[in-house]
């Protein structure tokens, strides 16, 4: 059984990772960097192209069942590559995802509309309005002094984001901004001017409907 740091100093495909960077990896290069090493009879290398093999005909639909059913891959390890393979599409769906509305909003954060505190949360965009991040800034009653602008736009600059997106859940399920809801707005578009990160929306959620700033010529 050959493991990568068996293999000819040519043909480690960690140390080409290193030397070369990521993108210079085959699919079977990658997988056996994830991997580490194979079973007597079959090294690393030839087991890692029977997995692409299988993820060429079935990457959407893959199970754990049909990676386990390849010789030499164990429970363990299978459940490594499909967690892997999970992870890389919810991120890839996260930033294709793009938002063009307040109902686009109220859809990506919908899971807040039933929770029993308050969430004030940021959505960050890039240039062609693609979610970055989303983020749980404060949870509890909003008022001023709990929502700084600091914590809002500090991940908001590191993001390098275009526009900013701040929302909050109603859980009493009104929808209509209270005085502090204004309050926040208007001190956060004033900080979002200063930083040149152009505060897009408030959208206020609640399990009925939402309210957003930007469609009542708020912002």
């Amino acid at each position: 059984m050959k493991t990568i740091k068996e293999l000819h100093n040519d043909d480690k495909p960690r140390e080409k990772l290193v030397k070369k960077g990521v993108e210079s990896l085959k699919n079977d290069e990658l997988l056996s960097v994830l991997i580490g090493s194979g079973i007597q009879g079959k090294d690393v290398r030839k087991l890692s192209r029977g997995i692409v093999a299988l993820l060429d005909s079935s990457f959407h639909s893959l199970t754990l069942e049909q990676l386990c059913n390849i010789h030499g891959l164990g429970i363990a390890k299978a459940s490594q590559i499909l967690a892997s393979i999970e992870l890389a599409k919810r991120y890839t769906s996260q930033a294709n995802k793009k938002i063009t509305s307040a109902e686009d909003v109220s859809k990506e954060l919908k899971s807040f509309t039933t929770k029993q505190q308050e969430y004030f949360l940021t959505i960050t965009l890039d240039g062609a309005s693609h979610i970055i991040n989303t983020r749980t800034v404060f949870i509890g009653t909003l008022n001023q002094s709990l929502v700084h602008p600091r914590e809002v736009f500090a991940d908001a600059i590191a993001d390098r984001a275009a526009g900013i997106i701040i929302a909050h859940n109603h859980p009493s399920g009104t929808l209509s901004a209270s005085c502090a809801d204004i309050q926040i707005t208007e001190r956060l578009e004033e900080v979002s001017k200063l930083v040149g990160i152009e505060l897009l929306d408030h959208v206020i959620l609640a399990k009925d409907g939402f309210y957003s700033f930007a469609d009542e010529g708020l912002l």
